[in-house]
C-alpha cells in the first residue's frame, strides 16, 4: 500500500532530500524553535513505517512543492 501526501509550497532544495527523514533536521535553519517545528515529525513517521517493514520517500513536485510518500506491505489474514 501507497500513501501520498503533496503540497504546493517552496519545495526542499535538491541536496536537502537526503536529510529530510533525519532527526532534528530542518530544512529552513533560519527558522526559530518558537515559530514551531522541531524537526522530528518526519523521522518519526520515518521510524514507524520502517518498524512495519515499509519505506518513505520524497520528492520534488514540477509544479512546486513535494511529495512525501510512505508503503506499507499488506498482510492477508487468515480465515
Amino acid at each position: 500500500m501507497r500513501v501520498s501526501v503533496a503540497d504546493d509550497g517552496c519545495g526542499i532544495p535538491p541536496d536537502d532530500f537526503v536529510q529530510v527523514f533525519e532527526r532534528f533536521y530542518r530544512v529552513d535553519k533560519g527558522r526559530s524553535h518558537d515559530s514551531g517545528g522541531t524537526g522530528l515529525g518526519l523521522s518519526i513517521v520515518r521510524q514507524i513505517v520502517t518498524l512495519h517493514g515499509g519505506s518513505v520517500c520524497a520528492k520534488a513536485r514540477e509544479e512546486g512543492g513535494v511529495v512525501f510518500s510512505f508503503t506499507l506491505p499488506l498482510c492477508k489474514l487468515d480465515a
